[in-house]
């Protein structure tokens, strides 16, 4: 049996290698690309999820090059995640494909039927051995997020742009077709090491020079699929990177499967971590909305206490839990002091429109920084209600109120520009 799934990120190579490992045929769908995307928006209901269609882009891709059954995770709660493998399944049948379609559901205390789902698709294998198969594939797992962290952090320093990108790909390569834990292990190391050196960085420890004594640090949140997946979200890390922007996703591969399918001792740090987020986000809200909505106002909150300069918020077009989440993450940006910036993408964005918001974003956060370490007056910089000696142009200016407001006191206004104003040079 020829076995598919969707892609999303780097999680093929953790599938191939455990499914390999136990003896399994694997067929890899073609990465997401515009002729996977237009096949799967064209058989797809319209206002489907847009990870919904990518994914049928991949298994129209994986089928016709002969695949047999299709692997996927299922979802819980109002996210429409739960429903995706009975509409693809739909979809395929209606397109003329047969397969079989293998459901992976979060067990929520329930370990036995996912292990009997494990044990169904791999041909009831000794125990043993499948267990074996998931160790190799976890390490293969914490590794490239490891490398994908030390990647984030070497974007901005790099000297020559792609650099680091590169030396991310031989590394993952490696870890790819590491045989062993050990290898793997290894691998991951002389990667990270290599990502580093090219880089400019030392001990994973990326240094900025001029103008800039550090990186700009944005925290990335939303849905977990679109904050995976390049394709999906458009390359917005390398292209933040590549502004110099340090990035770290709220959520990797490796923490969603702590926090969600290893047993309690082994995933007790992640969930401190959710317990964290749920207790961050209680002002603003107090119940589970489905995906990862109270995850991404949570960790915005969080973001603010851990220093972060902004929050970038993904989510697909139409994605219920998320739209609550944007609904709420001004009133955090405003309560708090963190400009925060929400991008609900689709087969429909536009890369100009999409990189003028990120760059209208990122200047916005560079002007912060200048005021809060008080290099505004040698960059032009003002807030509104601060006037040079004559005013402004020759136009009246509001004067400071004696006492900051909230947003004064951490030294910007929030989300927008209108409260910016640029000097005479």
């Amino acid at each position: 049996m020829r076995v598919t799934f969707p892609h999303m990120g780097n999680i093929w190579i953790i599938v191939k290698t455990v499914l390999e490992d136990l003896g399994l045929e694997v067929l890899v769908p073609p990465r997401p690309n515009p002729k996977s995307l237009e096949a799967g928006v064209r058989h797809s209901p319209e206002f489907a999820c847009f990870p919904l269609k990518l994914n049928i882009g991949d298994f129209v891709g994986a089928l016709d090059q002969g695949a047999e059954a299709i692997v996927m995770a299922g979802g819980i709660g109002p996210c429409r995640l739960g429903h995706y493998a009975q509409v693809e399944a739909q979809v395929l049948k209606d397109l003329g494909y047969s397969a079989e379609m293998v459901v992976l559901e979060p067990p929520r205390g329930r370990f036995p039927q996912l292990w009997d789902k494990i044990r169904y698709l791999t041909g009831h294998r000794p125990v043993g051995r499948v267990i074996g198969a998931l160790r190799f594939g976890w390490e293969k797992l914490k590794a490239l997020d490891e490398l994908d962290k030390v990647l984030a952090l070497g974007r901005p320093a790099e000297a020559v742009r792609g650099s680091a990108a590169a030396a991310h790909r031989r590394a993952v390569a490696s870890v790819c077709q590491a045989a062993s834990i050990a290898g793997t292990r290894k691998a991951a190391r002389a990667g990270a090491e290599d990502i580093a050196l090219t880089a400019g960085a030392s001990s994973g420890s990326v240094t900025l020079g001029p103008p800039r004594s550090r990186p700009l640090r944005v925290g990335v949140v939303g849905e977990v699929f679109m904050i995976q997946e390049p394709f999906a979200n458009q390359e917005v890390e390398r292209r933040l990177g590549e502004m110099g922007v340090e990035t770290r996703r709220a959520l990797y591969l490796s923490d969603w499967v702590r926090m969600h399918l290893l047993p309690p001792p082994v995933g007790l740090g992640a969930r401190r971590r959710v317990r964290r987020i749920r207790e961050a986000a209680r002002p603003y809200l107090r119940h589970f909305v489905g995906g990862e909505g109270l995850d991404s106002v949570g960790e915005a909150v969080l973001h603010e206490s851990e220093l972060y300069d902004g929050v970038i918020h993904i989510a697909p077009f139409t994605c219920m839990p998320e739209i609550v989440a944007a609904s709420l993450l001004p009133e955090v940006s405003r309560d708090l002091g963190i400009p925060v910036l929400s991008l609900f993408l689709d087969e429909h964005t536009g890369e100009a429109g999409l990189v003028t918001r990120l760059e209208a974003f990122v200047d916005l956060l560079e002007r912060r920084r200048a005021v809060r370490e008080g290099r505004a007056d040698r960059q032009g910089i003002r807030l509104r209600g601060d006037a040079p000696a004559g005013g402004h142009g020759g136009h009246p200016v509001a004067s400071r109120p004696s006492s900051p407001t909230p947003r004064e006191a951490h030294g910007c206004p929030l989300v927008g520009f209108s409260g910016w104003r640029r000097g005479p040079r």
